[in-house]
């Protein structure tokens, strides 16, 4: 390129100023205005028109709509409203407020808190960005006996305002519109059933207004987004609000209560705040949903309102927690509120600030703190009224509180962890195969029976880890203490497999965790303490079939070159009969404990594989039971064993005494 040419176009100067009118912003940069020209754009259309008939509704001056998707792609709505004004405007002499609407940015009765006081079309380009998208859009307003008619093609009027006699009563707005293939491309194609749920929503979101929905029956069979039914011709009304269809959208799931309904007007006539919310005990369902609006324009990313609700559930139940001394209430935050949880918040205020054209989240920093008070009055008082199922919310979420505060802790040490090389507790005694398949570990009491175990162990498959005395009783201890606890530390360390929801089966380090304490009553409650443990913090390792219980003997009987060794009373008195024959001269001696017992006989007995005995810890499954009540009944005997409760366990030995033949004491 010559200096010269390259001098002219570098040439910047007014001519080169591009003044878009009218709508032409919008054909140049579509994004802005409907955020996408994909499947999101295209049925954002249907809503902005939608939108305004809903504002009809909500002011007071409509109650029924009419849908229509056509086999052609053309979507037909109508309103039974005051009908759009058609008179000519105070500032376009030559147009009529109608056309000002649709081929004007900017314009519209949303900016007049006397014609709208709630809505969801605020910036007055809504309908005008639809119209400057289509490339056929027509309108027909029916107001004082008469119906006026007007035709337009991407923004451009195409027919003049035609008015003719109206024989029918009452008024209204209809407006047909087909997007425009040199906008849209390829994606001219609505989902019947994506129109159908926002059409939904609108009716459970205002319980005044009906809602008459039809589709060309060619469509609703060839294109939906998923597997929901949507029929090609109904009416669509829910008298009952938010409440009827979060009830029908929950129908027979297992919830921890019915769901808690609220809904308060805000002081100062700012509008209102309504909410559903129940908790699920599934915590696997795909049933869980989470939608918000504002003056029925849905947010799905949130705002204003989502954190004034949460946050005001979260300070009630706080308190209400602490009021009735319920441990750990304190850690319950926003996030654990929406923790398999369903909800649905919607909210109707003046003057509402959304960021973007496309409303996705609500931005009022400023009523938010309005709408957090009123609803915490409410949830206060609703709670207190309400003790048993306050209790029950509370609990609950001080278990997702306490998941939630473990996982943060665990993947705080996993991220240590993996900054460094792996370091295994002190007291380990590992054994040299780096596979875990056909490994073990043996869990001992005490560095004494750690000792014996160490001389009595196969080096290259079976590591030895001593625990100081009595572990702690994760039953009635705290998430704190629990974590806190250095025995368990090293336990969680050595088997290297993450605990509760962080558990990773391909983590461990071990084929087997065998559980080896003294064969008397001290042994049995430690190692009661340890199933305790796993049942309530590593349940996948029990279900998997890692866990172990050894069985050491408590006597060594011996005449001259006969030796054997009895696991109890009545295991010893047995041999004494039929092996021994009640013989005086043999010689029986009593283990005091692992550590006392000679390595050789340890080996013998307990850990060499081909002749001791080991007992497998399982979840017993009861024929005719589901495995959800099974689960509960489990989890009921450990909090009656093993909890903090002792008429628990005074009730469970009532019951079981009976049942005893032999007390060993």
């Amino acid at each position: 390129m010559s200096k010269r040419a390259l001098s002219k176009a570098k040439t910047y100067s007014a001519k080169d100023i591009e003044v878009l009118e009218g709508i032409d912003p919008v054909r140049k940069r579509p994004g802005m205005y409907i955020g996408s020209v994909d499947k999101d754009g295209l049925h954002h259309l249907f809503t902005e028109v939608l939108d305004n008939a809903m504002d009809e509704v909500i002011a007071g001056f409509a109650n029924s709509i009419k849908i229509n998707l056509s086999k052609n792609e053309i979507i037909t709505i109508h309103d039974n409203g005051r009908g759009i004004p058609v008179d000519p405007h105070p500032k376009f002499k030559t147009k009529s407020a109608l056309e000002v609407i649709l081929t004007t940015l900017h314009t519209g009765g949303k900016f007049n808190e006397k014609v709208y006081k709630t809505a969801g079309g605020l910036h007055g380009v809504g309908i005008s960005v639809v119209n400057a998208l289509s490339d056929y859009f027509s309108v027909e307003v029916v107001r004082d006996g008469f119906l006026w008619s007007q035709k337009y093609c991407r923004g451009k009027a195409k027919t003049k305002l035609t008015k003719r006699k109206h024989n029918g009563k009452g008024s209204g707005t209809t407006i047909s519109f087909h997007p425009d293939p040199e906008i849209f491309k390829n994606e001219i194609a609505f989902l019947p059933d994506r129109l159908y749920q926002i059409a939904h929503s609108k009716c459970f979101l205002f319980p005044k207004v009906k809602i008459e929905w039809s589709c060309d029956s060619v469509l609703v069979k060839k294109k939906q987004s998923n597997n929901r039914s949507t029929p090609s011709k109904t009416k669509i009304h829910y008298p009952g609000g938010i409440l009827e269809y979060a009830n029908q959208r929950l129908g027979t799931e297992n919830q921890i209560m019915e769901p808690f309904y609220g809904k308060v007007k805000l002081p100062d006539d700012h509008g209102t705040i309504e909410w559903v919310i129940s908790w699920l005990e599934n915590s696997n369902t795909k049933l869980l949903f989470k939608d918000s609006f504002c003056n029925t324009v849905p947010t799905p990313e949130g705002g204003s309102h989502e954190i004034a609700f949460k946050s005001a559930l979260m300070r009630s139940l706080k308190s209400y927690g602490s009021l009735i001394n319920v441990k750990d209430c304190s850690l319950i935050s926003s996030e654990d509120i929406a923790e398999n949880s369903c909800f649905l918040l919607s909210a109707f205020v003046r003057n509402p600030q959304f960021f973007g054209q496309t409303k996705n989240k609500l931005t009022m920093p400023e009523i938010a703190r309005t709408m957090e008070n009123s609803t915490k009055d409410y949830s206060d008082i609703w709670l207190s009224k309400n003790p048993k199922d306050a209790k029950k919310i509370v609990s609950y979420l001080v278990e997702i509180a306490l998941q939630r505060k473990r996982a943060k802790e665990e993947k705080l040490l996993n991220q240590k962890a993996s900054a460094r090389k792996i370091r295994l507790p002190g007291k380990l005694s590992d054994c040299t195969r780096m596979d875990p398949k056909g490994t073990e570990v043996f869990i001992v009491e005490g560095d004494s029976a750690g000792g014996s175990a160490k001389q009595a162990r196969n080096r290259e498959t079976q590591a030895v880890l001593p625990l100081k005395g009595k572990i702690l009783n994760v039953a009635n201890a705290s998430t704190a203490k629990l974590l806190a606890n250095q025995e368990l530390q090293d336990l969680n360390q050595a088997l290297g497999c993450g605990t509760g929801n962080q558990y990773e089966e391909k983590k461990l380090r071990y084929e087997k965790i065998i559980i080896m304490t003294d064969a008397d009553v001290d042994g049995a409650h430690i190692a009661s303490l340890l199933m305790t443990y796993f049942y309530r913090e590593l349940p996948k390792l029990i279900e998997n079939g890692h866990l172990y219980l050894a069985a050491p003997p408590l006597y060594r009987i011996t005449k001259k070159d006969i030796i054997r060794y009895a696991h109890d009373e009545q295991d010893k008195n047995s041999m004494l009969k039929n092996i021994f024959s009640n013989d005086k001269a043999v010689e029986i001696s009593r283990f005091k404990g692992l550590g006392e017992m000679p390595a050789e006989d340890l080996k013998e007995t307990t850990m060499n594989p081909e002749t001791r005995k080991l007992f497998k810890v399982s979840l017993t499954k009861k024929n005719g039971g589901s495995e959800k009540n099974q689960q509960k009944t489990t989890a009921k005997l450990v909090e009656s064993l093993m909890g903090k409760r002792p008429e628990l366990r005074l009730e469970f030995i009532k019951e079981n005494a009976k049942f005893v033949k032999d007390l060993y004491i």
